[in-house]
């Protein structure tokens, strides 16, 4: 049980971490896509098993 809500949390976290991508690829403004790697961040660290 404890490795399917593992991987189920990795899951959306990578799902979460492609979303901000995504939208970071896409902004002209130098500012929102600063705000962007800003949050990108912790989740890039926790798909790398960072803390």
């Amino acid at each position: 049980m404890h490795t399917v809500v593992t991987a189920l949390y990795y899951l959306l976290t990578a799902y979460v971490a492609v979303m901000l991508v995504w939208n970071f690829l896409k902004r002209k403004n130098w500012q929102e896509e600063a705000l962007y790697v800003i949050v990108l961040i912790p989740f890039l660290l926790r798909l790398l098993r960072l803390k």
